[in-house]
């Protein structure tokens, strides 16, 4: 199985990785699948709103990274028992409008969140590819 050789709680390039395997081991395993695609984006706003319309998230959202941490998070963690999480970030812009530090703040959010559900036991895998 895919899942058994990745780390449950983990931030990581997709690289050896398809995302319909990807797709297919988590649902396989009764695990979430997030999925943003990320290509139209350039801004950190960009960024922002496509990854919550592709996740769902609420209207209220804040559309700022420590909204983004309270909804991978508390917000889903206070909705009941979760089973675990395949995360995919594809195609983080890498452009002067989002750069390295950008890049890099965003994926802490992820490093983050994947801590918070460890200290649950709980596994949450992101995988990630930049344009």
């Amino acid at each position: 199985m895919l899942l058994q050789t990745v780390r449950p709680n983990i931030v990581q390039s997709i690289r050896a990785y398809r995302v319909e395997d990807l797709q297919e081991a988590a649902q396989s395993v009764g695990q979430h699948f997030l999925y943003a695609n990320l290509t139209a984006a350039q801004t950190k706003q960009d960024v922002m709103e496509a990854i919550a319309e592709s996740f769902l998230f609420p209207s209220h959202f804040g559309k700022n990274l420590d909204a983004l941490y309270d909804c991978m998070t508390d917000l889903v963690h206070k909705s009941g028992t979760q089973p675990g999480f395949v995360v995919v970030l594809e195609q983080i812009p890498d452009n002067p409008r989002f750069d390295r530090e950008a890049r890099e703040q965003l994926l802490d959010v992820f490093r983050d969140a994947a801590d918070f559900w460890a200290e649950r036991k709980i596994p949450f895998r992101c995988f990630y590819s930049f344009q």
